[in-house]
């Protein structure tokens, strides 16, 4: 059984210098954008400076279901400081009485504009559909539930100052807390999202724009056939196609967005396979397009994602072997635990609770609540792995077998609790 042993300390060795890896890699790079972008303090807190020009602006809205939370979104929108902008909310196929909150809104906002699909046609459809109503050349799409920051709207306008830029992110913050799993996704934004965004920024491609809040040159969307209706994540779909185009993507940390996660654990498993099957359907889909001369500069983040995978499928072996020699010792790993980190796991987990701390410092100036959920944060990181890692092994067969041109359609989310 010697060649088990060798196996097992192996794949000892990458299940945890990989997240280790990965972890160093994420911070440098955060830490890089934000001498770059963000230490003057000036800039962080206060309103963005005076725009050269303020172009029409789109805000589209496609929106499933969302009565409940569709009011204050629009509410939201109402206040932004932007003098030149227009609201276009798109109801796809609502089944309660999303249809008439928005018929109501629309008679009291001059702003707004309601579009109306008979029929549930998807995420994708909605935004194009509102993309070539509107003569804005500037769009930016949020979600039904998310509450847009005032001064959102400018932050993200002026990265379209550079003529080659298609695309910039803002930065979505959770606004329920109110459980255990709610406030430890606090940590996600911070530790993980964020400081992902700033590191692959600082290396000059992003994986993908947050779907939540992102604004896009609708000329570039053009260009590349605007979003794909039977992608299940078509923000992922978008980033890739624009940047495989030679369009530059960027992260915008002061456009924040208010937005609703979910709460409970099957609604954040359903949210997570979506997003996994989603990347693998992007990545296994497109890989020729990847793999040539134009997508050169994308090849680091396409190695990036398939040694995730690998870890998460390796993962998914050592667990099963492991609870095999445990329950019934029909597989000897010998003394190398390969679930029980040791000394090096618990470099991993001081490494951990450094990623949460540096990701909190950078993104405290826009939650000041931040710090009170660190002592529920610090458990993030390792659920994120634990989480991604099942996701991954459950997406990967869900991409493969998905019906080939098969639309992505809207299935209503898990607000959180209460919503």
């Amino acid at each position: 059984m010697q060649i088990w042993a060798v196996v097992a300390h192996i794949a000892k060795g990458y299940l945890l210098l990989y997240p280790l890896t990965m972890s160093f890699i994420w911070m440098f790079g955060a830490i890089v954008f934000y001498l770059r972008y963000e230490r003057i303090p000036h800039r962080i807190v206060s309103q963005p400076p005076d725009l050269a020009d303020y172009p029409l602006v789109a805000v589209l809205i496609p929106c499933h279901n969302e009565e409940r939370n569709i009011e204050e979104t629009i509410g939201a929108l109402m206040h932004s400081k932007y003098p030149n902008y227009e609201v276009i909310a798109i109801n796809d196929g609502s089944t309660d009485r999303t249809g008439e909150v928005l018929d109501r809104l629309s008679q009291r906002h001059e702003r707004l504009r309601v579009i109306h699909l008979v029929k549930n046609q998807g995420k994708a459809v909605g935004l194009n559909t509102a993309a070539l109503l509107t003569r804005a050349d500037l769009l930016i799409g949020i979600d039904g539930d998310a509450l847009l920051d005032p001064w959102a709207v400018h932050w993200l306008v002026r990265h379209f100052e550079r003529p080659s830029v298609a695309a910039v992110t803002g930065n979505p913050r959770m606004r329920n807390r109110s459980t255990l799993l709610g406030r430890i996704q606090v940590g996600e934004f911070s530790a993980m999202v964020g400081m992902i965004k700033r590191a692959q920024r600082s290396n000059g491609a992003i994986f993908t724009v947050s779907g939540v809040v992102a604004a896009f040159r609708r000329s570039a969307l053009h260009e590349v056939g605007y979003w794909t209706p039977h992608r299940l994540t078509e923000d992922v779909d978008v980033s890739w196609k624009l940047q495989l185009a030679g369009w530059e993507l960027h992260f915008e940390p002061r456009a924040l967005c208010w937005i609703l996660m979910p709460e409970t654990l099957g609604g954040l498993w359903k949210q997570r396979l979506r997003w996994a099957a989603g990347g693998a359907q992007v990545i296994l889909g497109g890989w020729r397009q990847i793999l040539g001369s134009r997508g050169a500069s994308l090849w680091p983040m396409y190695a990036e994602y398939y040694l995730g995978v690998l870890w998460a499928w390796l993962f998914a072996i050592a667990l099963t072997y492991r609870c095999i020699d445990l329950v019934t010792a029909w597989v000897d790993l010998g003394s190398s635990a390969i679930l029980l980190p040791g000394p090096l796991g618990v470099v991993l987990g001081s490494v951990c609770l450094a990623q949460v701390l540096i990701g909190f410092f950078l993104d405290h100036p826009y939650d000041r609540d931040l710090w009170r959920n660190y002592v529920w944060a610090i458990w993030y990181p390792a659920a994120f792995w634990l989480i991604a890692a099942a996701a991954a092994v459950a997406g990967t067969p869900v991409a493969l077998l998905r019906a080939k041109g098969e639309r992505a359609r809207w299935h209503s989310p898990d607000r959180g609790v209460g919503k």
